[in-house]
């Protein structure tokens, strides 16, 4: 009966130690998709991982690749946060979110945690969602 006890304590301890790393990753991403549109490229700059920061020197490059690259990203609404899965010890967020024009993407953020806490390592673009009437 004890060691049944310790074990669903330590799922209790595991789940929310899960819920507050969810947490954590959201509001990162949900700060950095808000100062996009709010066109505050330094604050954006800031939830970039070392390594994005490294590959393009300043948050102007940045920006401009963001602009570029990833349009959805640049100007986004209605996101909705799916699944976060653990690969090899980092983190993978998808997300759904709406562009400009009303259409849908499939986002996967890539998650390092530092010692400034959790920064986006990379985003890839997934196929669009397969949507029926």
């Amino acid at each position: 009966m004890k060691l049944l006890g310790f074990i669903v304590g330590l799922m209790i301890v595991a789940s929310s130690a899960l819920a507050q790393t969810a947490e954590a990753i959201e509001d990162v991403i949900g700060s950095q998709l808000q100062a996009f549109n709010e066109r505050d490229i330094e604050e954006a700059w800031q939830y970039a991982a070392p390594n994005i920061q490294g590959a393009f020197g300043n948050a102007q490059n940045f920006g401009m690749m963001v602009q570029r690259g990833y349009p959805m990203v640049w100007t986004n609404r209605d996101v909705r946060f799916l699944q976060l899965e653990d690969i090899g010890g980092r983190q993978y967020q998808r997300l759904m979110l709406q562009d400009a024009n009303g259409s849908l993407h499939m986002l996967e953020y890539q998650m390092v945690q530092t010692a400034d806490g959790w920064r986006i390592a990379g985003v890839q673009i997934l196929p669009a969602p397969d949507v029926g009437a």
